[in-house]
């Protein structure tokens, strides 16, 4: 079953009202769009609003203002990543597929790592396709088998039922390589003991044979 969340039409829009409606109410300013329907601005509470987010809801129902089940689509933070500024809404059916990114997340012990490689990974989100209603909250990247001087690629991942990478399959996620050795430090210039050049010696020199 999809979280509920409470909505409320936003009839007077505008950088001030907006600013006075996080601020001041606790609410966030929100969009409603997709299936050929009008685009509704809507507020919805801040608090709420962060717990679905935090529990990494990506498909939710709006009651209240108007009753439709909605993916979150897109969500603009402030300045600092700390509180949400504005959410976008999308509508969905409980059988369409949609377009997101989810995290990548490594899983397992890694015997390259056992054998002194250090392993890195290069892809940490990544573009699929899925149900909406069955969209993952990560997918796992298991590195049980990747061995010393190794990599997985994106069409070595094992993903869900229904679930689709759209990006090249030939992408590396994750590598395991030997740590770059240290550079050596420079060797010392000139002999140890060696008298160091004197800059106008020779002038010097010269100047006491013309005398």
């Amino acid at each position: 079953m999809s979280e509920e969340l409470k909505v409320e039409l936003r009839e007077i829009t505008g950088k001030r009202r907006n600013k006075r409606m996080r601020n001041n109410e606790g609410k966030v300013p929100a969009i409603l769009y997709g299936h050929g329907g009008e685009n509704i601005m809507l507020s919805v509470p801040a608090k709420e609003l962060g717990m679905i987010i935090r529990r990494g809801e990506r498909v939710i129902k709006l009651t209240g203002a108007v009753n439709e089940q909605v993916l979150i689509k897109e969500i603009q933070w402030n300045t600092w990543g700390a509180a949400v500024y504005h959410v976008d809404f999308a509508r969905v059916s409980a059988n369409e597929k949609v377009n997101v990114i989810v995290p990548l997340k490594l899983h397992g012990d890694c015997p390259g790592a056992q054998a002194g490689g250090v392993v890195t990974q290069n892809i940490h989100e990544i573009h699929i396709e899925c149900p909406a209603i069955e969209i993952p909250e990560f997918i796992q990247v298991k590195i049980d088998d990747l061995q010393l001087n190794g990599h997985i690629t994106v069409g070595q991942i094992v993903f869900p039922k229904d679930v689709r990478a759209l990006i090249d399959a030939d992408e590396i996620v994750v590598h395991c390589a030997q740590p770059k050795a240290e550079a050596e430090p420079a060797a010392a210039e000139g002999a140890e003991g060696a008298e160091p050049e004197v800059i106008g010696r020779k002038k010097e020199e010269e100047t006491e044979e013309k005398k």
